[in-house]
């Protein structure tokens, strides 16, 4: 095809100007419009009629067109025009987000785009991929990026999570001269990245995304102009993303709407029932009293009573701790029951004192029977004035030739904290506190196989041991340090002997309630609970700010426990240990890192981790009883799965297969523990004995797997040899000799 207008000729796929012949050199031509930008633009708008263009491409030219400004602007209209278009018919967030990234690649003349979705994971700010290098003729299912393979970038790593902070575009010409700049993405990617351009995508003052676009091809960077067509296409997909933030908070208030809804519906539909209402609270908290047994004793407030203070009670529930937990109802008690014969439930309700006997046998007032030693009652008020029941805790005689210590004494007597290491002076006042603070938390663990209250306190300690001896306090402050000592105190308080898992296949309601890291949230919950009571809160002398500090610590710290989370944070702990050896003096790093909030959190966050697995480092005659405590809460859930769910359990929770237990000590050893052990060893060599302790116990289970792999080898043999003296005797060989009879 060829086509000439006014100076304009197209042969093929090629056009070039006919002054070449009067100017001598192409070169030249594009070196005198490129010195005069201003006169290509008027030539062009005067000359050049939007028929010639038309006739020289194989599309018409729309209609009332007067210019070749006038046909650009129709192309980009028609352009845009069809993003809106998108936007209406697709509520697919990133189908939409997708089509625009495909576009700026191809106007931009960049490489590749990619999205990053703005979050807050256990109230650490980060940057996910979402959609990951985007080229003009990609696919969309290519681009998307699923949960189980996003790049994350925390806000102070990488040109995103700068751009994320400062909330403003950055064009970076060269990557190498920038300081924000991470080769992260390129070493996964096995990518080079020379420049970028990127934005932040904001919904008000808060950061929705970052949109970022990298590597220019026909140029050595990304130019102003560029930067104003960015952000003209960015304009339609800041919008889509405000609506699919604003949908997102819509759907999660619904959500939290539904649970609360759910959770009033239950309240209300007994509230008219006051004996289950009786029942459902004392049952809950039954975990919390170190008693035999507890009784409730309701009043009779309708009956007619003979005197105005006549107490009767009309029913009296008996909760049985001791042994086998039981509950007993008795309707219409007589007056010599033997939780009211002796009439201190009669004496109490009438006076409201709440009566603690240390020693009921001694106690000449009342008459107690001979198996009660001691016991503790109070009233429950409706309305802060009418007594409605009389409540009583009560503790055996002497079982074993053992006595029991009253209630008072044993509680007084639970610990001894020394508080020099710490010098905190807002707490150091508060021992009573502490003391109550303690035994509150021992009591909210259950009584179960392996997560009770010693681990939760071993966890603690370790985390102590972590800071003080591992001398990984030189990062924190001492109320971060005892943040995180707490941290380690409640970190699986109520815990259930069953993981997240078995919460969702049995339809727990903690798993309608939190919808990941299950049990860690709930753990967390019951600590700030028992924090948000005045006699129970260690830090009540803290101001608002150092108290709201505190719990964002404990946050992270105990929802760390995961170790779903343990795995997508272990490469930027890693990263952070590499950080530290480029350091050669060590005050500097420990003065750079106390500094950094992000990298502080992710060590505090494998500390917790540490700490939580550190049974698997004790010397081998505790770690190996630690273990089969472990094993044998597993299979106690793998009990529950074959019956309650009927289920099959997956091995490590099967009891049929106890004998493996070495073979998957082995497994968890290498695949979970020794990397955060071998880390710490590297980050600090205080905490090498930790790791020698574990590869110590990994060779002594290896050699007990090693065992059961040859004795099951062995017995596979011998099963082999019989099978085929067998065949032998089928195939005509000789009989072997009967022991019992004989032919003749």
């Amino acid at each position: 095809m060829h086509t000439s207008a006014r100076g304009f000729s197209c042969e093929g796929n090629s056009c070039s100007w006919r002054v070449r012949q009067t100017w001598g050199d192409e070169g030249q031509v594009h070196r005198f419009l490129d010195q005069n930008p201003g006169f290509a633009d008027q030539y062009f708008g005067r000359k050049l009629s939007p028929e010639d263009v038309a006739s020289a491409c194989e599309d018409g030219c729309p209609e009332g067109c007067t210019s070749f400004r006038e046909l650009c602007q129709v192309e980009e209209s028609a352009a845009l025009f069809e993003l809106v278009q998108d936007m209406q018919e697709s509520v697919n967030m990133e189908r939409v987000v997708f089509k625009i990234l495909r576009r700026l690649c191809s106007i931009l003349r960049a490489d590749r785009c990619s999205l990053f979705m703005y979050r807050q994971r256990n109230g650490v700010a980060e940057l996910a991929t979402r959609l990951f290098s985007v080229q003009p003729d990609s696919v969309l299912e290519d681009c998307l990026v699923p949960p189980d393979s996003e790049i994350v970038f925390p806000l102070d790593i990488g040109v995103v999570g700068h751009v994320a902070q400062t909330k403003k575009m950055v064009n970076i010409q060269d990557v190498m001269e920038c300081p924000h700049f991470s080769s992260f993405a390129d070493e996964l990617t096995d990518y080079v990245t020379r420049n970028i351009l990127a934005t932040p995508i904001m919904n008000g003052k808060d950061v929705v995304a970052v949109i970022m676009a990298v590597n220019k091809l026909d140029g050595p960077c990304f130019t102003s102009e560029d930067e104003d067509v960015f952000l003209k296409y960015l304009n339609f997909g800041t919008l889509n993303l405000k609506i699919y933030h604003l949908s997102y908070l819509h759907n999660c208030e619904t959500r939290r709407g539904q649970v609360l809804l759910w959770s009033a519906n239950k309240v209300f539909e007994e509230l008219t029932d006051i004996e289950r209402q009786f029942h459902k609270a004392f049952y809950t908290v039954r975990a919390y009293l170190n008693c035999d047994r507890y009784s409730v004793g309701l009043l009779d407030m309708a009956k007619e009573k003979v005197r105005p203070s006549e107490i009767l009670f009309y029913k009296v529930i008996d909760y049985i701790l001791h042994g086998k937990e039981d509950i007993k109802v008795i309707p219409s008690p007589p007056a010599d029951h033997w939780a009211l014969a002796s009439g201190l439930p009669t004496y109490v309700a009438e006076s409201g004192f709440i009566c603690n006997i240390m020693n009921a046998p001694a106690e000449e007032m009342f008459n107690f029977q001979v198996s009660v030693y001691s016991l503790m009652e109070c009233v429950l008020y409706f309305r802060k004035k009418d007594v409605v029941a009389a409540a009583g805790q009560w503790t055996g005689g002497p079982r074993g030739g053992e006595g029991r210590e009253p209630f008072a004494r044993r509680q007084l007597e639970l610990c001894r904290w020394d508080w020099a290491p710490w010098c905190l002076d807002p707490v150091s006042h508060l021992p009573q506190v502490l003391v109550r603070f303690l035994f509150s938390v021992s009591k909210g663990y259950r009584r179960i196989t392996y997560h009770n209250w010693r681990h939760g306190f071993n966890v603690a300690q370790t985390m102590f041991t972590l800071l003080m001896t591992g001398k990984l306090k030189s990062y924190y402050t001492d109320l971060e340090a005892f943040a995180m000592v707490t941290a380690g105190l409640c970190h699986d308080i109520d815990h259930r002997g069953t993981n997240n898992l078995y919460q969702m296949k049995s339809q727990n309601p903690l798993a309608k309630l939190h919808g990941s890291s299950i049990l860690e949230r709930h753990h967390l919950e019951f600590g700030k609970f028992l924090l948000s009571e005045e006699t129970l809160n260690i830090y009540q002398n803290l101001n608002r700010r150092q108290h709201e500090h505190v719990i964002h610590l404990m946050d992270i710290a105990i929802i760390a426990t995961d170790l779903a989370l343990y795995f997508k944070k272990r490469t930027m702990f890693q990263k952070i240990v590499d950080e530290s050896k480029n350091y050669e003096d060590r005050k500097s790093w420990v003065e750079y890192l106390s500094l950094e909030t992000t990298r502080k959190e992710i060590v505090m966050a494998m500390m917790m981790t540490a700490c939580d697995l550190s049974a698997i480092t004790k010397p081998w005659e505790v770690q190996s009883k630690v273990a089969l405590l472990v094993a044998a809460e597993f299979w106690e859930q793998g009990d529950l799965e074959r019956t309650v769910l009927d289920q099959q359990p997956i091995p490590m929770m099967d009891r049929n297969k106890a004998a493996e237990l070495p073979k998957l000590q082995v497994g968890f050893i290498d695949f979970v523990c020794t990397f955060v052990y071998k880390e710490f060893s590297r980050f600090h060599e205080e905490i090498l004995p930790m790791f020698d302790r574990l590869q110590n116990n990994r060779k002594e289970w290896k050699a007990l797997a090693d065992e059961y792999e040859a004795k099951v080898k062995a017995l596979e043999e011998g099963q082999k040899e019989a099978t085929a003296a067998k065949k032998e005797i089928c195939n005509g060989g000789p009989a072997p000799r009967s022991s019992t009879c004989c032919i003749l």
